[in-house]
């Protein structure tokens, strides 16, 4: 099987993405003709399925040194992979493909926790990741072989294992005469820049964490809801209120939007306590539910405007920006970019024939591609490692 791989140069690659969120399974069928910066890519289909409200509340709580514990990751890493298996088996039945023509599985896995710095004070605590969703137990379910586990080797040559998006974004969304910011709003934000003409010179981009996504506006609002809602749909709610200038403020002081790039950052940081200590701050403040949803939009929207003036633009001439991921369809959220950015045109990946949704998923696809052609899948001016590498490990089925 895996010598027949080797022997291919069109694949077709089911790419599985869990991201910091926890809102479900991206699965994207995607064709890919040759490897590397000069990969062509047919996303064949693409098909998202949510976690229910208890997984997701279980995966909380796994990403929070209060409340985990060690039997709890155990049995995610299994669960996890057998909810991974599951959804390429429906996405490929949904397909009309069968599992014989998927030449290979290519998983993020879930991450559960990053430690991008080592901690100087405890030889114990190295720069160090965990995702979870086991390779093997996906393969077996699955009879295909799968790669995944990508962050670890970036890590092993000095790197912070993220971000890894910008490989991808590159080989998608290079343009000739266009300078341009990939910005992916998942959980975490990440934006990838571009410069224009960067046609074969991946190692020009500039890529790091823009710090919070969705993760600070989805927890309040479940938290405010009493568990009803999981996110503000199409920003609606925070689209009546009002910002407390004064709390945004004391927000965007944080420490971690000053360090330059390369840079990283998850729930460690911006997960559910720095959520819940926002929004008991707030309501302190007595503010109502839709200025704290207002605020905790604008929270997001001013560090991602904020890390383009003080590391991109001072670099780079960028004409637009192009946004992924689920804050791409909170129209408030893209409304307070397009105020912050007047100088540049504010798209969705989905206007330009890729959904954002889905677009995490291709990458991962791309990276598992290049592992079986023994390509280096990751980017040092991105993550800070000591050299190119081959990021990846496999199962068999």
């Amino acid at each position: 099987m895996l010598r027949s791989l080797l022997n291919q140069t069109s694949l077709t690659v089911a790419g599985i993405m869990s991201g910091t969120s926890l809102d479900g399974i991206d699965v994207a069928l995607v064709r890919i003709d040759g490897c590397g910066v000069d990969a062509k890519v047919e996303v064949l289909h693409f098909e998202s399925f949510a976690y229910e409200d208890e997984l997701r509340e279980k995966l909380k709580e796994l990403c929070s040194i209060e409340h985990s514990d060690v039997s709890l990751l155990c049995g995610m890493n299994f669960a996890i992979a057998e909810r991974f298996a599951d959804a390429v088996l429906r996405a490929a039945a949904a397909a009309n493909i069968s599992l014989e023509q998927i030449d290979l599985i290519s998983s993020h896995g879930q991450t559960v926790w990053h430690i991008p710095v080592a901690d100087e004070a405890n030889p114990f605590l190295p720069k160090s990741t965990l995702q979870i969703g086991d390779l093997s137990v996906l393969a077996k379910r699955t009879g295909r072989p799968v790669v995944g586990d990508f962050r670890t080797a970036d890590m092993a040559v000095g790197g912070q294992g993220a971000p890894l998006a910008p490989y991808g974004d590159f080989i998608l969304f290079r343009h000739e005469e266009k300078g341009r910011i990939l910005q992916n709003i998942g959980g975490i934000g990440n934006c990838t820049a571009i410069p224009a003409s960067a046609s074969t010179d991946a190692h020009r981009l500039i890529a790091f964490d823009t710090g919070p996504g969705n993760m600070i506006m989805d927890q309040v609002v479940f938290e405010l809801s009493q568990g009803r809602l999981t996110y503000d749909a199409n920003g609606s709610w925070a689209s009546i209120g009002f910002v407390d200038v004064e709390l945004l403020n004391s927000m965007l002081a944080d420490p971690y939007f000053k360090l330059p790039p390369p840079k990283t950052t998850g729930r460690e940081l911006f997960g559910k306590a720095y959520a819940s200590s926002f929004l008991a701050t707030a309501l302190e403040r007595g503010l109502p539910p839709e200025d704290i949803v207002a605020t905790a939009t604008s929270f997001t929207a001013h560090s991602i405007a904020r890390a383009y003036n003080d590391f991109v633009f001072p670099e780079y001439n960028i004409a637009e920006v192009i946004v992924s991921g689920g804050g791409a369809h909170n129209q408030t959220l893209l409304g307070m970019l397009r105020e912050l950015l007047p100088e540049q045109s504010i798209l969705t990946s989905d206007e330009l024939g890729l959904s954002g949704d889905a677009k995490e998923a291709v990458l991962f696809a791309l990276l598992g591609n290049d592992w079986i052609h023994g390509v280096p899948n990751n980017l040092p001016s991105a993550t800070g490692a000591e050299r190119p590498t081959i990021m990846g490990k496999l199962a068999l089925p």
